[in-house]
């Protein structure tokens, strides 16, 4: 019984970090702008708190993100189509990157964030490793992109339409509304993908 009470303080601390971190970074002109010190005062803990739990904002910044990845996650590795491992290839990708375009359009401070983690590169970061790795083994099924050996380079390519500076840049200074991000996003698959998988079926005649 003494041993729950630190353990309810921690993870009722963890959930006041998080809501005070998605809102100052919701909030933030850059996400640059947002310090430890910040998240602290607005989540009414200690700097040494979170210093001792998160060990520094790299890792707080993943450690928030993951936790709001985490149903897009889920469904991802457990759910039904369209995001679901039973879907075909061609309606997995499109909806995958959809689902990634939707998370950084709803986080775009975060995911700005997020991205400027990478040692050197925002494509060395473990998330983008992991959405990598999952969108390559799926066109690797295609054969189009599996005859080319491509698989590993569409899957960069398709990423890039989803990077949270291009969303924010988009969204942001240019003003396009969500559904319109969605559609051009739609249409940019369907054209890298779409019209050469549909094409072999004919090959065959």
């Amino acid at each position: 019984m003494p041993e729950r009470k630190p353990r309810k303080d921690a993870a009722r601390n963890r959930a006041a970090v998080f809501a005070a971190a998605d809102t100052l970074f919701a909030q933030c002109r850059s996400p640059e702008d947002v310090t430890m010190a910040d998240i602290a005062a607005a989540a009414g803990v200690g700097k040494g708190t979170l210093f001792r739990a998160f060990g520094d904002r790299t890792a707080l910044i993943r450690a928030l993100c993951e936790a709001r990845l985490e149903p897009l996650r889920s469904a991802v590795e457990e759910g039904p189509p369209p995001l679901g491992p039973a879907t075909p290839p061609l309606q997995r990708v499109p909806a995958l990157l959809d689902a990634v375009l939707c998370f950084k359009l709803d986080n775009r401070h975060l995911a700005l964030a997020l991205e400027a983690t990478g040692a050197d590169s925002p494509y060395r970061t473990a998330h983008y490793e992991r959405w990598h790795t999952l969108l390559r083994d799926l066109l690797k099924q295609l054969p189009a992109l599996a005859a080319l050996d491509s698989a590993d380079f569409a899957a960069h390519a398709l990423l890039a339409a989803t990077r949270a500076d291009l969303v924010e840049y988009l969204a942001g200074e240019k003003g396009l509304p969500r559904e319109e991000l969605r559609k051009r996003l739609a249409d940019y698959i369907a054209g890298t993908l779409g019209a050469r998988t549909q094409r072999e079926p004919a090959d065959e005649h």
